[in-house]
C-alpha cells in the first residue's frame, strides 16, 4: 500500500489562490501542504491588475510593500472609439482617503506567482511540483487523497481538509460532481506581450472599441512594452495553432500601434460560470475552480485571493478549536454570493461591449464614452468606481456572522480605513496584522467593555475621534468587533458589554493571542 503522509490542510493547485491560502494558513500555525501537477510555475497567465482590497489583505502579512515595489501604478484610462480618443479618465489617487492603496497596480500573474512562491518557501513550505491529485475519499472525519508523485509512484495524504484551487478544469470539483453552470462567449480572444511604439505606449490603460473589434492595451513595467488583449479574426477562430498574424489587426493599425516584437502570444475563449457549491463536507473549492468570468475590471485573480483569505482563517479557527463550526460554514454563502453578483455584472458589461447590432454599436461607440467621461468628472462617481473595482465595497451583510449597525457601518462591511492624523502615526489597519479578532472603538471605550473583552482574551484598540473618522462612517464611542480578515462582525452603537459577550460566546470565539 502507498505510504501515508499527514497534514492539516492539503491544497491542490499552486496558482495565486492556492499560494495565498497556503501562506495565510502557515502564518496561522496550520500544517499545510500544497501540490501542483505542473512541472513549473505558469508563464502564460493573463491576470494583471492587483486591486486595493487585495493589497490591504496582503498588508496584514507584510506582503503589500513587495508587490507595490514590483508592480506598476497607472494613473489614467483612455477610451477610444473608431480610432478616435473620446475620453481620458484620470485615476491618479482615485481612492485617496478610502484606502492606503489609492491607485491601480499592474503586476502580471506569472511574476506574482513566483513572488508568492518565494515568500512561501521562506516560510518553510515548498510547492510539490509534478504531483497530481488522482482522487480522494472522506472517512472518519478526515480526507485521504491519492497522489501521483514526480517519480511516478503513488502516495496517500491524510488531511483534515482538502481545498481545490486547481482552476477551471478542477479535478476536485469534478470528483465532487458539483455542477459548473454558465456559458462561453462567441468571440475568441488573444493575449500578447509585445514591444511597441505609438501613442498608446505611455504607461496608461487604453480601451479601444470599433465596429467589430475590441482592444485593450495594458501598460507594463519597462519602456514601450505592453500587454494587448483583443479579438481574433472571425475566419481564423476554427484554426489551430493561431499566431499574431491571425488577430484582428485593423484596430491596432488604426490606433497607429507598431508592434516591433511579440514576446508571448496565446488565444482563449472567455467563460462565465459559478460552481453550484463551494463545499462538500471537508472539501472546498476556491478561485477559478469555483468561479470564472470575463476579464472586465480585472477581478478574477483578486476574487480568488479573497476566497483564499476568507477560508484560511476559518479553517485555522476550526482546526485550533477557536470557533464553532458555524464560522467555517459561512465560507460558502459569503463567497458564493459575491461570485454570483460579480459574474452577473461582468457578464452584462462584457456582452454589451462585444455584441453586434446597429443600436448596440451606436451606444457603445458614441454614447458610452461621452457618458463615462462626464460621470468620472464627478467626485462621488469616482469614489464609487474605485470602491467597486477595488473590491473594498464587497460586504457580507447578509451573512450569518454579521450583526448590528453603528454609524453607516454594518456588520459584514469591510472596516473603513482611517488615515493617521499625523505622519508617522499608525492607522487603524495596523492592528489587523495580528490576524486575530479585535474590538475597535473610535473615541472612548468604557471600562466595562474593556473588562468584558479581556475576559475572552480579545484586545481592544481605541483611536481618537476626528472628522476624518466621522467621514469614514464610523460612530463615536461605538464598538466594532473586527474579524481576522478585517471585516466588521458586530457593530454596536451603544457599546454594550453583554452584546459583545453574547456574540463571542455564541460563536465560541477564542483569540489566537489572548490578552
Amino acid at each position: 500500500m502507498a505510504p501515508l503522509d499527514r497534514c492539516d490542510v492539503l491544497v491542490n493547485g499552486a496558482g495565486p489562490t492556492g499560494l495565498v491560502l497556503a501562506i495565510w494558513l502557515k502564518h496561522l500555525g496550520v500544517d499545510v501542504r500544497i501540490v501542483d501537477k505542473t512541472r513549473e510555475p505558469g508563464t502564460t497567465s493573463r491576470a494583471l491588475v492587483v486591486h486595493a482590497r487585495t493589497l490591504e489583505l496582503y498588508r496584514q502579512l507584510d506582503l503589500a510593500r513587495g508587490v507595490a515595489d514590483l508592480g506598476l501604478k497607472f494613473a489614467a484610462v483612455n477610451l477610444w472609439a473608431r480610432a478616435k480618443q473620446v475620453a481620458h479618465i484620470d485615476l491618479g489617487n482615485i481612492g485617496k482617503g478610502l484606502s492606503p492603496f489609492p491607485e491601480m497596480l499592474i503586476f502580471p500573474q506569472d511574476q506574482h506567482e513566483r513572488w508568492l512562491i518565494e515568500r512561501l518557501e521562506r516560510d518553510g513550505v515548498e510547492v510539490e511540483r509534478s504531483t497530481e491529485l488522482l482522487g480522494f475519499e472522506e472517512a472518519d472525519s478526515r480526507v485521504v487523497a491519492r497522489l501521483k508523485r514526480s517519480d511516478g509512484e503513488e502516495a496517500r495524504c491524510e488531511a483534515a481538509f482538502l481545498v481545490g484551487c486547481d482552476g477551471a478544469h478542477s479535478k476536485v470539483r469534478e470528483q465532487l460532481a458539483i455542477g459548473f453552470p454558465g456559458g462561453t462567449y462567441e468571440r475568441m480572444f488573444y493575449v500578447a506581450d509585445v514591444a511597441l511604439r505609438g501613442p498608446v505606449a505611455n504607461h496608461e490603460l487604453h480601451v479601444a472599441l470599433d465596429d467589430a473589434d475590441i482592444l485593450a492595451v495594458f501598460p507594463m513595467k519597462g519602456e514601450q512594452v505592453a500587454r494587448l488583449i483583443g479579438t481574433v479574426k472571425r475566419e481564423a477562430e476554427l484554426q489551430k495553432d493561431l499566431t499574431w498574424d491571425d488577430v484582428s489587426r485593423g484596430i491596432v493599425e488604426r490606433l497607429q500601434i507598431t508592434v516591433e516584437r511579440v514576446n508571448w502570444f496565446s488565444t482563449y475563449r472567455v467563460h462565465h460560470r459559478v460552481a453550484e457549491g463551494f463545499r462538500r463536507g471537508r472539501v472546498f473549492l476556491a478561485g477559478d475552480a469555483a468561479h470564472i468570468h470575463s476579464p472586465v475590471g480585472g477581478q478574477g485573480m483578486n476574487t480568488g485571493i479573497g476566497d483564499a483569505i476568507n477560508l484560511a482563517w476559518k479553517l485555522a479557527s476550526t482546526l485550533q478549536e477557536r470557533a464553532s463550526a458555524s464560522v467555517l460554514d459561512s465560507y460558502e454563502p459569503e463567497r458564493r454570493a459575491f461570485a454570483e453578483r460579480l459574474v452577473a455584472t461582468t457578464d452584462r458589461a462584457f456582452t454589451f461591449a462585444s455584441q453586434d447590432g446597429a443600436i448596440a454599436r451606436r451606444v457603445r461607440l458614441d454614447v458610452l464614452p461621452t457618458f463615462a467621461s462626464i460621470l468620472m468628472r464627478s467626485a462621488p462617481m469616482r469614489r464609487f468606481a474605485f470602491r467597486t473595482l477595488s473590491q473594498t465595497l464587497v460586504n457580507y451583510r447578509a451573512g450569518a456572522l454579521s450583526r448590528g449597525k453603528a454609524g453607516s457601518v454594518r456588520g459584514g462591511d469591510r472596516l473603513p480605513w482611517v488615515a493617521p492624523l499625523q505622519e508617522g502615526d499608525e492607522d487603524n489597519f495596523t492592528p489587523l496584522s495580528s490576524l486575530d479578532w479585535q474590538v475597535h472603538v473610535y473615541g472612548a471605550a468604557p471600562r466595562e467593555l474593556s473588562t468584558a473583552a479581556s475576559s475572552r482574551g480579545v484586545p481592544i484598540h481605541t483611536f481618537p475621534w476626528s472628522e476624518q473618522v466621522a467621514r469614514a462612517g464610523l460612530a463615536k464611542n461605538a464598538a466594532y468587533l473586527v474579524r481576522p480578515d478585517g471585516y466588521v462582525a458586530l457593530a454596536d452603537p451603544e457599546t454594550r458589554p453583554e452584546v459583545l459577550l453574547r456574540y463571542l460566546d455564541e460563536l465560541q470565539i477564542k483569540a489566537r493571542h489572548p490578552e
